[in-house]
């Protein structure tokens, strides 16, 4: 998630490792890492305030970018910290601001306001740089796979067209004209399959075929302008089952995609759920595969939602998919974590219970406890 966040939060980034098994913030004191399923406070370092701080998987490996407020912690300064001697292993610096930072276990990429860096994550030599149009909130989306591993950034300033570059072989993908206005948010399926888009407007939302550009789903979030916060799609490494959005109303949205194919296999009707099939989907979708989690955040501060876990339940005497169960953990800049299970039965029928709610800033950690 790009570092877009107000000093009025306490909270001024927060990011999931790449299999969302932890997360990290940063504030304006330092930066906290938590186990995602159980709460643990699993690291800690006050040392100023950090705009970026980005995990490589459960390793000790981080990335970390400070928010300028003294001159060790400058916004154009990439520091490769590892928290278990607590110590800078390298310093990469740049002319201008860094806004955004993707790891996996061989690419490092870097995004600045015009030009983005792709390096060997083990050697940090540099490898490709791509001029990129103005983005000036960093926006982008990362891929961790290595087998499809692919980096969106925005590529225009009038309309919401994404360049899609393949970060492994380091070259040009494609290029999807996916909105009529500028781009908001835009995340990647886990494994680089699907694209999901939001444009300023942030009343519809898109879904595209990485490997061909084709639009495979369109829903509309809303009939009134939002700012589209976060997006993010289920773990699934086939087609993800949800895609859950984050928005200014405070609102959480979630869009059934996976799940509503094992649905159409036994409800042949051609109406709807003929049309949800990829490649001919049109704007306007019948709202049985959305809902909306209302007063997730208060309205206006920012939100950032995962989808960590799905499980599909079977009847048992048929072995036909009759409900599929998310776990969606979502952070508020305000302080906060929640964790809400969403469950959709073959009815397309929502249904969220909030299993967890816990303030960040002051979970202790377990040294602390002890000493």
């Amino acid at each position: 998630m790009a570092n877009q966040s107000s000093s009025s939060y306490p909270i001024l980034c927060a990011s999931f490792n790449q299999d969302t098994s932890c997360f990290a913030i940063g504030t304006k004191d330092g930066f906290k890492i938590f186990d995602s399923n159980t709460g643990r406070l699993c690291y800690e370092r006050a040392i100023g305030a950090f705009v970026i701080v980005e995990m490589l998987f459960s390793s000790s490996l981080l990335a970390i970018v400070g928010a300028g407020e003294e001159p060790s912690l400058s916004p154009r300064r990439l520091c490769l910290f590892n928290t278990t001697t607590g110590t800078a292993l390298r310093e990469l610096n740049f002319l201008t601001s860094i806004l955004a930072v993707r790891m996996n276990k061989k690419r490092l990429v870097v995004i600045l306001q015009d030009k983005t860096y792709v390096y060997d994550i083990n050697s940090l030599g540099i490898l490709d740089t791509i001029d990129t149009i103005p983005n000036l909130k960093g926006l982008c989306a990362f891929s961790p796979s290595l087998e499809g591993c692919f980096l969106a950034l925005p590529a225009s300033i009038s309309k919401g067209s994404v360049l899609l570059y393949n970060v492994m072989d380091l070259h040009l993908h494609c290029e999807i004209d996916a909105h009529r206005a500028p781009l908001a948010a835009m995340a990647l399926s886990s494994n680089g399959t699907y694209i999901a888009t939001a444009s300023e407007q942030g009343t519809i939302i898109r879904v595209h075929l990485v490997s061909e550009a084709t639009k495979s789903y369109s829903f509309r979030r809303g009939t009134y302008p939002s700012t589209i916060f976060s997006l993010s799609f289920g773990p699934s490494m086939q087609l993800p089952d949800i895609l859950v959005g984050t928005s200014s109303s405070g609102s959480v949205h979630a869009f059934s995609l996976g799940f509503s194919m094992y649905q159409s296999r036994s409800k042949r009707s051609g109406s709807f759920l003929g049309s949800i099939i990829p490649g001919s989907v049109t704007d306007a979708l019948d709202p049985a595969h959305h809902d909306v989690l209302h007063n997730a955040a208060p309205a206006g501060v920012k939100s950032y939602a995962v989808i960590r876990k799905v499980d599909k339940v079977a009847d048992t005497s048929t072995s036909e998919i009759v409900a599929c169960r998310a776990t969606i953990s979502i952070i508020t800049y305000n302080g906060y974590f929640q964790e809400y299970n969403l469950s959709i039965n073959n009815q397309n029928e929502f249904s969220w219970s909030l299993e967890r709610e816990f303030k960040l800033l002051t979970v202790i950690s377990d040294d602390a406890i002890s000493s």
